[in-house]
Order: C-alpha cells, then structure tokens, then sequence
C-alpha cells in the first residue's frame, strides 16, 4: 500500500530559494507532493523525488553508498528505515523534531521519527459477518472455521511488515506456520488492501486483513457500504502499529534542510492534511484524526520496537512465497 510506480517526479525548485533536497519517497506522488510544493512554497528550499517501493528504495540507498543523492527518505515500512539504521547509513535527527512525537514513535537512537500510524485490522461484510463470531486474536485466523474466509495482499508491504512482525516476535516457526495455516485454508488474495475492502464490500469475500484506513475511506466514498473494521484487543500482533517513518541520510551536505522538511512533516498543517486525506492516525501536533475513525488514545493498538523491523525483505517475501499465497 502506498508505494509509488518507481518513477521519478521533479517537485521543482524556488526562485531564489535555499537550494534543493533530494528526497527517496516510499509514499507514493498523489499523497506527498502536495505537501512538498508547500514546503518549497514556505521555504524557498526545492524538491526533487524519486518515488518508488520502499524497501527497494533503502537497498537502492545502501547500494549508492556514499554516491548516493539521497539527502531525505521517507519510507511507508518501518522495516525499510530499520534497515539503513542498522547499516549506519543514516544521521542523528534533532531532538526539537524527535521531540514533536510521542516516545515510541521515532528511534530510540533518533535515527528516524515517525509521520504517521496506521493500525492493522480486519475488515468484515456487516450484512455476512456476525461481529461477535469474529476471533480475539489474528492468530486464530488459521482455524478452520476461518478457512478461504479472510482476503490477503500476499505482495503488499504492509502485510509483509506484518509478517516481519511475526518473525521478530514469535519466531520463524510459528510465523511460518501462521503462514501455512492460512494458505491451507485457500483464501483469496488480491494486490492490495483497497481491493481487498471494496471485494468485502461487495460480498464477494466475508473479511480480510488490512489497514484500518481503508475501510474509513471507502466509508467516506459510500457511506452505505455494509464495511466494518474489527480490531484485535492489545498486544494482539492483529493491531500491530505500523509508521510511516522520515530519515535524514548521513553524510549529505543538506542536513539542516532536511531537518526543515521532517519538522514541515511533523506541523499541524501536514498532520491535518495525512489525517484528512488518508485517515491515518496523526503523530504530532496534537491533531485529532477525522470522527470516521477510532480515537487513538481509544483504538487497540500493538506497539512492537520498530528497529526490529529491518528490511529483511527476502527472507520475509521467501516465507510468504514458501507458505503458497502467491501462487
């Protein structure tokens, strides 16, 4: 989810403005540029981005090394940032901007500082699904009961940041058997969340896994669509709260200014504007998200170290191609 075509966009330059920053944007164009032409507008200071997947953009970072013009990236997976903080390829964020989230929401080591959250969840047909037939726990979702029940985006990155979730936290075993269970049930699996909210919607399938925005923005669109999200009590890793995550690049020469941007990410102004267009959870600035959505003092949500979440990429995508989802 989120993940730009892999094309590079050109936000442009100021007359007479600071200089330009080169920013790797895991989010994709229609979300983030507007708010990087405000920021040029505000500062002076220009855009240029290359948009892509996330995780691909961070081996992309790694591979140009000290080559690389990434001053900035802005990652939709937590895994992808985790990754270039463990191999030091990223530099010490300020503790004013660290300092605009709650503790949790950026690195520990002040690598990286969240921009927005989005809690995992599962989407049900209102009309099919009797809320209190639903489990407590997403593991429970291998049972029999649930069996070709349960819509998957076997290739999406938040389902993988998921499944990475579940390696880190309970093994490769038993996130392996999760896996396997699901995939001996046959369930139908689409390319990505909104496919699978708008099949949901449709009746075609009863339920599916997801990110609780989906359902919010669908809700927006068809306020009668029989959709609803269920979410998995605390410390369930069903409600895990994944980060959108800002990283300033270490060794670039415009660090200040990519300061500027993360604390531009982090104002008001942008937090209103992620919380309105995506209904993600806002982050900073004390920003309430929209009525179409739980609190986020309120909703169930699993907080797991996001450091953990390195990219890991292969052996997370190996896992799922193993269990037969993708086939």
């Amino acid at each position: 989810a989120g993940c730009g075509d892999g094309d590079d966009g050109d936000a442009g330059g100021a007359e007479g403005g600071g200089g330009t920053l080169t920013v790797y944007s895991g989010r994709n164009e229609e979300l983030i540029q507007p708010l990087l032409d405000d920021f040029t507008e505000e500062t002076g200071i220009g855009v240029d981005v290359r948009y892509g997947d996330s995780a691909d953009l961070a081996l992309l970072i790694e591979e140009e090394g000290g080559n690389t013009p990434a001053d900035l990236f802005i990652s939709q997976s937590p895994g992808a940032v985790g990754y270039l903080a463990e191999q030091g390829r990223l530099a010490d964020i300020g503790e004013d901007v660290l300092g605009l989230v709650d503790e949790g929401d950026a690195a520990e080591d002040g690598t990286w500082v969240g921009l927005s959250g989005r809690v995992r969840t599962l989407v049900y047909n209102t009309d099919l699904v009797d809320p209190a037939t639903l489990p407590d726990s997403v593991l429970d979702l291998t049972d029999e009961e649930y069996a070709g029940q349960v819509a998957l985006a076997p290739t999406n990155g938040s389902f993988q940041d998921f499944v990475t979730v579940l390696r880190v936290e309970l093994g490769e075993d038993e996130a392996q058997a999760w896996l396997d269970g699901m995939a001996a049930g046959n369930p139908p699996t689409f390319d990505g969340n909104m496919a699978i909210v708008e099949a949901v919607g449709r009746g075609e399938v009863p339920m599916g896994l997801v990110n609780h925005y989906y359902a919010a923005r669908a809700l927006a669109e068809d306020p009668g669509l029989p959709v609803a999200n269920h979410f998995f009590p605390d410390g369930d890793y069903g409600s895990t709260l994944l980060v959108t995550a800002g990283a300033i690049i270490d060794g670039t020469d415009n660090a200040d200014e990519a300061e500027q941007l993360l604390e531009f990410l982090l104002s008001e102004e942008a937090q209103t504007y992620f919380s309105e267009e995506t209904f993600e959870y806002p982050l900073a600035a004390g920003v309430e998200p929209p009525e179409d959505i739980p609190d986020f003092e309120e909703v169930p949500k699993t907080r797991v170290d996001m450091s953990e979440l390195v990219v890991r990429v292969t052996a997370t995508t190996e896992m799922i191609d193993a269990s037969g989802l993708t086939r």
